[in-house]
């Protein structure tokens, strides 16, 4: 059974978005330009039609990887979830150990984007704050080591891009 992939009602029309994309402009595209260099005969050394069939399997393979995600979406606004413990949604504003704060909001695996302080609800960091309140110390396992962290203020509030 494949893992549930939460997600923002905003991170799920990425996800739709970038599927109808791929499915009826650039993938009609490439199978227009495929089947142009076909027929112009040998195909051992046409490159239009080696790279358009390398695309198309890209394409399709892409197309494959959206539909399991979408599939599998439990979508979650964070704009309804009313809770003072840290769950998927929540923007978290934290101190660590050299008191500099930090936020994150966390999200799904689709829309992690760390250098805008949006982390997955998988990731180390949102898993060693699952659960945890405002005055709470978490620790977490980082690449430098074990660090410890407050948990300064805990909200929801709807994600948007």
């Amino acid at each position: 059974m494949e893992q549930k992939n939460y997600i923002t009602p905003s991170g799920f029309r990425k996800l739709q978005e970038e599927f109808r994309r791929l499915k009826h402009e650039e993938r009609p595209q490439v199978v227009d330009v495929v089947a142009w260099a076909a027929s112009n005969g040998d195909r051992s050394e046409n490159a239009d039609y080696h790279y358009g069939k390398k695309r198309l399997r890209e394409i399709d393979r892409r197309l494959r990887f959206l539909s399991s995600r979408m599939e599998a979406a439990e979508i979650i606004d964070p704009g309804t979830v009313r809770s003072n413990q840290v769950l998927f949604g929540a923007t978290v504003r934290l101190l660590d150990e050299d008191d500099k704060e930090r936020t994150y909001t966390i999200l799904g695996a689709d829309e992690s984007d760390p250098d805008r302080g949006r982390i997955s609800w998988l990731s180390p960091l949102a898993r060693a704050l699952h659960k945890a309140k405002a005055g709470d110390f978490v620790t977490f396992r980082s690449p430098q080591g074990e660090r410890e962290l407050e948990v300064l203020e805990v909200r929801y509030e709807s994600v948007s891009d």
